[in-house]
Formats: C-alpha cells, structure tokens, sequence
C-alpha cells in the first residue's frame, strides 16, 4: 500500500483509512503477546506498546517514510570505515572521525561533490586563515 501512496495511486486519506483494521489487528496481538508465558515475547510486545503511537507516525505524518532505510545508508560509510581501520586511538582521533564522517554524510546526502569541496576547503587560501 505504501508504495501507492508514495506514486500517488492511493491517496493519503485512503491510506490512513484503509491502515486503520491493520492498526487495531497488530495493536491487539501486541497486547495479547504481553501475557504470554515466554518472558522475552512479554517484554518485546510491551516495549513496543510503549511506542505504540511512533510506530504510525509514517501513516500520520506526510514526508515520514515506514522504513529506516535512510538512516541505514546515513550510517552505513561510518560502520564500513570503522569495520576497516579498526577505529582510532584516540578521542581526538575519534572526534576527528565524527566530524569527517559528519560531513561526507551531509554533502553526500545533498549531492554535492566532494572533491570540490575537500578543494575548496583545505586550498592555500583557506589554509592561511
């Protein structure tokens, strides 16, 4: 259904309509789940029920997609880096990383070059200040 509503096939108040018995149906067998005998399903279910609400937001909230894909690939280049270099030595090391990774992940979000920006950033103009 989502992909409907992303390619404008279904609109958004028929979505949020036709979510509503999937809603209920998962919010009772959460509920049932928290009196389950296995423990480990019990506080599954009744953490989730916690953020019940959250778990909609995407059917709420226009622009909120249902999966966390993008912070996945946000995460992805610093979780690669990391499994490479075995991390730093230091905090400093690590602040540098962070703040590297910060801004790789930003420029390539917005599709920036970064070459471009890595030139204009450390030219010997930039260099001197």
């Amino acid at each position: 259904m989502w992909y409907r509503v992303r390619d404008g096939t279904l609109s958004r108040a028929d979505f949020q309509r036709e979510m509503r018995p999937l809603q209920a149906r998962i919010g009772r067998l959460l509920r049932m789940g928290t009196r389950r005998q296995h423990a480990r399903t019990r506080h599954a279910c009744a953490n989730i029920l916690k953020l019940e609400a959250a778990l909609w937001t995407f059917v709420a909230v226009e622009g909120v997609e249902p999966t966390n894909n993008a912070a996945e690939r946000a995460l992805r280049r610093a979780v690669l880096w990391r499994r490479r270099s075995f991390g730093t030595q230091s905090a400093e090391g690590s602040q540098f990383v962070a703040r590297l990774l910060t801004v790789v992940t930003t420029l390539c979000h917005f599709v920036r070059f970064l070459a471009l920006f890595w030139g204009r950033s450390f030219a010997p103009s930039s260099m001197a200040q």
